[in-house]
């Protein structure tokens, strides 16, 4: 069984953090590198930094498979798009249909918003996230590059879903 249980507590955003720094460190090392991955999480994934999103109108969602917390969803309506800020699933339960799951209940979230897309960013050389996008109905609209800071960029993709 597959829940979406909403983060709302500076402790559930202490389990995303924790979850965060493993996913990030096993996921994204080889694709970005250590020094990167540290500055990222740092500055985008720490508990501090997502309850400041929290607080500032970004909804966060933990993913719960048979009881296990799995992986965990930001999102952001902006204008008539929703903003699929994170999107994580650990290693270990890729491939058991979650993602699809949670981006049904992020469609079913942006419909309820009357939100006409769905849109987020993927690394460039994330290519098993871009091909799984992709067979959920997105579309690759653009390269965005972005500075981060501290010599880093985010060399991306800005995917769309049209609802």
């Amino acid at each position: 069984m597959i829940e979406f249980i909403p983060a709302d507590t500076k402790e559930q955003f202490g389990q995303i953090a924790k979850l965060a720094d493993t996913i990030w460190r096993e996921y994204y090392t080889p694709i970005i590198g250590i020094e990167q991955v540290e500055y990222m999480i740092e500055n985008f994934q720490s508990s501090d930094i997502m309850y400041t999103q929290y607080a500032n109108g970004f909804e966060y969602f933990m993913i719960y498979y048979n009881n296990h917390f799995v992986g965990y969803i930001a999102i952001q309506k902006q204008k008539k798009k929703l903003f699929v800020s994170k999107f994580y699933i650990s290693k270990q339960y890729r491939g058991k249909k979650i993602g699809k799951a949670a981006m049904a209940f992020v469609e079913e979230k942006a419909i309820k918003m009357d939100c006409k897309a769905i849109k987020l960013y993927v690394n460039k050389n994330n290519a098993n996230s871009i091909a799984a996008y992709e067979a959920l109905g997105f579309e690759n609209i653009k390269s965005a590059v972005t500075d981060i800071g501290n010599g880093f960029i985010m060399d991306d993709y800005k995917m769309e879903k049209r609802l």
